[in-house]
């Protein structure tokens, strides 16, 4: 490696650490603030929350590096062009582009060491984090309800509209879900109001006031299910007793949750959206051929079934003539009949339609996943190429228009990706397209720019120059 190659190199890891480290710093601290509800009020040492922010801050790399690359590259170029040094290479044959090989190169190996932090760091941080988040959340539970989203107590699910009082004791608008052994949401509890009492060390007695009891019974036989489907009972006053007891010896290194994709390699991904397109596929095909076969239409009782299989050859047969000698009493119960049905039919395939959706989405968040791995390689060469270009373009150094630009540029690039992942996730992209959308996106300006500095155009002069003559000469004629 020549002098010159080690000296550009020295002078771009100062910034790029030192750049690194503050943005880290304040993502960092915005997470905090983020999770503040579920760390506050616990009796949490230290230690315990320095982990959580150890095991939450491998996530934050890949949001932190390009952003730090840009920047620091801005300002490196920016600083070295500001300076006249490129001006001293020229003299000596050394263009622009000559003196980004050495970080060209770095960058290539920073890329692809992002890849496997990505896939071998990020994904143990991710398992840390979310099963101390679980864990956490069981400590004293009262303090774990949050207004508007349903929150895990011992068997019970809960959710709030709004809570008051000096302690938060007080609950309006309460739906409450109770969980059987077989995992079967079978009782709902809804209630205006409510109140939290008497928290001890073994129980939580929860008061629920002016609302409503249902429960679906668990019958052993058809018949049974018909004639009981449900209880439905009124209270002014209902009084819960949830044994907390097993929340006062909570161990936070418990892991319980280790299947979300987050938390898989890409080997392990690829192989589970595998699986799970295999059986999505599968379900389509089931539901379809059992929808077909158990049609409204197979269940009327004086139906001429030759004609029925001849529906298919002509379809200008009239569903009244498939009827055998029809009345008039009868066509009326027919219709009512195919009119409850389709009802049904309808419903049935909207509850599909969702469960289809869900298996859909988590089958793109596993692509997506995928592919964000592999285009955090090119993304930290672009983005690098950017900056570099840039800096040498309008040759200023320190915060003051590089970091505008750098902030300009990242934010560009993170909300075109947010987008397309989000796009992507209820397959309105392609999963690869949402997920390399960004990159794409930034690879025509990365190239152009270095095109420009390549051949040494005043860029500077047709842009930033043009923009200050023209406010010159606003100010000159006001």
């Amino acid at each position: 490696m020549k002098i010159l190659d080690k000296y550009i190199l020295k002078f771009y890891l100062t910034r790029f650490i030192g750049v690194f480290a503050i943005c880290f710093l304040i993502f960092i601290i915005q997470t905090f603030w983020l999770y503040i509800d579920e760390l506050a009020g616990k009796g949490l040492d230290i230690f315990t929350i320095g982990k959580f922010f150890l095991y939450f801050s491998p996530k934050l790399v890949p949001l932190v590096l390009p952003l730090s690359i840009l920047l620091a590259s801005l300002t490196t170029y920016g600083t070295l062009s500001e300076n006249y040094e490129f001006i001293a290479m020229k003299s000596n044959g050394i263009s622009i582009i000559r003196s980004m090989v050495a970080l060209l190169i770095f960058h290539i190996f920073l890329g692809i060491g992002a890849f496997y932090f990505s896939n071998n760091v990020v994904t143990v941080g991710e398992l840390k984090s979310y099963n101390l988040r679980k864990n956490l959340a069981k400590l004293k539970p009262t303090l774990s309800i949050r207004e508007g989203i349903f929150n895990d107590i011992g068997y019970m699910n809960i959710k709030v509209n709004k809570k008051y009082g000096d302690n938060d004791q007080f609950l309006e608008d309460i739906i409450l879900h109770t969980i059987s052994d077989d995992e079967v949401n079978r009782i709902v509890i809804k209630a205006e109001k409510g109140e939290v009492r008497n928290e001890s060390e073994g129980y939580l007695q929860l008061v629920l006031r002016n609302g409503n009891r249902y429960e679906d019974l668990e019958a052993n036989t058809a018949a049974d299910r018909e004639k009981f489907p449900f209880t439905k009972a009124s209270f002014d006053e209902y009084i819960l007793n949830i044994d907390i007891s097993e929340f006062n010896n909570v161990d936070l290194d418990e892991e319980n949750y280790r299947s979300t994709y987050k938390m898989q390699k890409v080997n392990e991904l690829k192989k589970n959206f595998d699986t799970l397109s295999l059986k999505f596929n599968e379900d389509k095909i089931i539901f379809g051929r059992s929808f077909i076969s158990n049609h409204p239409i197979k269940k009327l009782p004086n139906l001429n079934k030759p004609q029925l299989e001849s529906l298919s050859a002509d379809t200008r047969l009239n569903f009244v003539n498939l009827i055998n000698n029809p009345k008039v009493y009868e066509l009326n119960n027919i219709f009512n009949m195919a009119s409850d049905e389709v009802d049904i039919y309808l419903r049935q395939l909207s509850n599909k339609k969702r469960t289809f959706f869900l298996q859909q989405k988590l089958i793109n968040l596993h692509k997506l996943t995928i592919n964000d791995r592999y285009s955090l390689v090119f993304a930290c060469i672009f983005l690098f190429l950017i900056g570099a270009s840039l800096g040498s373009i309008i040759r200023k150094g320190g915060l003051g228009l590089p970091l505008v630009l750098s902030i300009t540029i990242f934010l560009t690039y993170h909300y075109i990706g947010v987008f397309g992942k989000n796009a992507a996730e209820d397959s309105t992209l392609s999963p690869f397209i949402g997920s390399w959308i960004s990159t794409i996106v930034i690879a025509p300006f990365a190239i152009y720019l270095t095109r420009i500095v390549s051949t040494d155009r005043r860029f500077s002069l047709t842009v930033f120059d043009r923009i200050s003559e023209l406010l010159k000469n606003l100010k000159i004629n006001k």
